[in-house]
């Protein structure tokens, strides 16, 4: 909706002093709705012209007033523009306000969130990943074209971000940006960070977070058997670049290691530890807490094969690709070994903790530590994985007894 916007220069004809003169004031008028405001100036009333809003006669006196009233309109016309430039909602008080000085500026909700990514940006390598600095880019995106959408305007104040803007966007994500669940919730509460930065700095009053309540879905995660692994070793790739994707995801179900922790993995990282062999000991990317991994003989090979390769930039042990390609090609392996199991960089991680260490008998103590969790609740999670797997062998394991069950039930019917 287009504002109607004008102001009015009058005397206050009910204050008038014993020599005719009555202060002159300033009506602002915007959408209908007024407010009044004093230009410290006196007027006579007598010579004052009601339609031209000016005093009477050429006097130098009444220049100067004119000149005056002239460059209080010109100030007022420039902070209503500014405003509008600003997708404000103008009113008659804000802009008086704003004239007077008394209006501290409104918060915005993308410069805040754009000043939050920049100081995020400047510690990438010390306080935050790469990674971290790119979820924030996407979601302040993501906001910003919600924001087009369902506002029409290029950003809001902070303080109007209410419970209906939480829940409006999280339905975006999902319907207009086709975002599953749990992606949709990790937009929200990346965005949930700048209103708490917001309401710390009081430029929001409350919190409009507080009846918001997240709830992720459980997600089972995949990992490969032992056969599939086999699967992928026997395969024969015949192009050099699968066959270096397929060493790395190889290189990581026997390390556990996370892409970005193999990315980054140096000579400097590998030391002799207590029992003679090699080990990996480096910090996590994620979270900084120590990854102390004994290097299994698969492992020891894939970095002995690659120690020379013309693709490595030393001191880094492995010439890793980025995760884009690696989960492009890994796609490609997983279909020309025909596993239908979606292959990532990650799933290397969950086949590490699952296949190649629980299930072998490693404690649940061990490979927490191995994997760099902070606490062994997030390493249960695999223990749950491998119940349903015990769950399953077990269904193997009756039917295969169904078949004895005859001969056993004649067994011992004739011991009775």
């Amino acid at each position: 909706m287009k504002n109607t916007f004008s102001t009015l220069f009058y005397p206050k004809r009910n204050d008038v002093n014993k020599s005719g003169e009555a202060p002159l004031y300033l009506r602002i008028t915007i959408n209908g709705k007024r407010c009044e405001l004093s230009i410290k100036r006196k007027v006579e009333l007598s010579k004052w012209d009601s339609s031209k809003e000016l005093l009477k006669g050429k006097t130098t006196k009444n220049r100067e007033l004119s000149i005056h009233m002239d460059n209080i309109r010109t100030r007022l016309f420039k902070l209503y523009d500014k405003l509008q430039e600003e997708d404000r909602d103008i009113t008659a008080v804000l802009l008086k306000e704003a004239f007077l000085g008394k209006r501290k500026p409104e918060k915005m909700l993308l410069e805040i969130f754009e000043e939050h990514n920049e100081r995020v940006n400047r510690l990438v390598g010390k306080d935050f990943s790469a990674g971290t600095a790119e979820r924030y880019r996407t979601t302040k995106k993501h906001v910003q074209e919600y924001i087009v959408k369902e506002y029409k305007k290029n950003d809001i104040p902070v303080k109007g971000v209410d419970h209906q803007f939480i829940t409006g966007f999280e339905y975006y994500l999902k319907t207009i940006r086709k975002c599953g669940h749990n992606t949709a919730i990790k937009y929200v509460v990346n965005f949930k960070k700048i209103i708490r930065i917001a309401y710390a700095n009081n430029w929001i009053p409350k919190d409009p977070f507080v009846n918001y309540k997240v709830r992720l879905k459980k997600v089972e995660r995949e990992f490969l058997s032992e056969s599939e692994i086999q699967q992928l070793l026997d395969t024969k790739l015949h192009t050099p670049r699968l066959r270096h994707v397929r060493d790395i995801f190889i290189f990581c179900c026997f390390t556990g290691l996370a892409y970005a922790d193999v990315k980054k993995l140096c000579t400097d990282d590998i030391n002799k530890g207590i029992d003679g062999e090699n080990w990996i000991n480096t910090s996590r990317t994620k979270t900084k807490s120590k990854a102390n991994i004994p290097i299994l003989p698969i492992a020891q090979m894939i970095l002995d094969k690659y120690a020379d390769s013309p693709y490595l930039r030393k001191p880094k042990v492995l010439p890793v690709l980025t995760n884009q390609k690696m989960n492009a090609y890994l796609k490609e392996i997983a279909h020309i070994s025909g596993i239908s199991k979606n292959l990532t960089t990650h799933l290397a991680r969950h086949t590490f903790a699952t296949t190649v260490t629980l299930t072998n008998g490693v404690s649940i103590e061990s490979v927490s530590k191995m994997l760099g969790h902070r606490n062994l609740r997030t390493t249960q999670h695999y223990a749950k994985i491998l119940n349903r797997r015990v769950s399953e062998d077990m269904q193997m394991l009756r039917s295969k007894l169904e078949s004895k069950n005859e001969s056993s039930s004649k067994i011992l019917g004739n011991n009775t």
